[in-house]
């Protein structure tokens, strides 16, 4: 018997919102993406392992680590 087993990561967009960027100092679209690993066996996700919230910028492609209570507070339009 074997077993099929290993670790998926899903990217969703929480939203998009115009700021100026840490990095690079330009006013820019800034999109907050939620990112959450899971167990997986037999290909169905099963448990949540992490998740990771990132806040990118359009203009250099920079992103930065963004805390969850950071992330919903952000205004998102």
């Amino acid at each position: 018997m074997f077993f099929i087993f290993g670790l998926r990561t899903k990217v969703t967009r929480s939203g998009v919102m115009t700021a100026v960027c840490r990095h690079c100092g330009n006013q820019a679209a800034q999109v907050i993406s939620r990112r959450s690993t899971k167990f997986t066996l037999f290909f169905v996700p099963l448990i949540p392992i992490r998740t990771k919230y990132v806040q990118q910028c359009s203009f250099c492609g920079v992103e930065y680590a963004v805390d969850a209570d950071e992330a919903r507070r952000l205004p998102v339009g």
